[in-house]
């Protein structure tokens, strides 16, 4: 007995919440990355902008984590908004420790 192609129509979608997490998210990994390259350039000496943007990142990617898993959205744009997030603050929270002194 052949299968007969069937549409599956469904009430769900991308949620906003979900998409600029991810738009953060790509954010706060640029921001870091251009940080510790500028950093890097300068043999080490931060200025306080670098500082700045290390935490506005941070910023970023709490209000980024702030997404929620709901049952009518689509997991793609939270899960991946979740993972970058997660990266971001990892990192800032790296380059924080490996700065203190002691």
């Amino acid at each position: 007995m052949k299968k007969r192609k069937t549409f599956i129509f469904t009430n769900k979608r991308n949620s906003n919440r979900a998409v600029m997490a991810v738009v953060l998210g790509t954010i706060s990994l640029a921001a870091v990355g251009t940080v510790v390259f500028l950093a890097y350039r300068g043999r080490g000496e931060a200025a306080g902008r670098y500082a700045f943007a290390g935490l506005l990142s941070a910023f970023y990617s709490l209000v980024g984590l702030a997404t929620m898993f709901d049952k009518k959205y689509f997991k793609l744009f939270p899960v991946l908004g979740v993972l970058l997030n997660g990266a971001a603050l990892v990192c800032v929270g790296l380059i924080f420790y490996l700065g203190l002194p002691g």
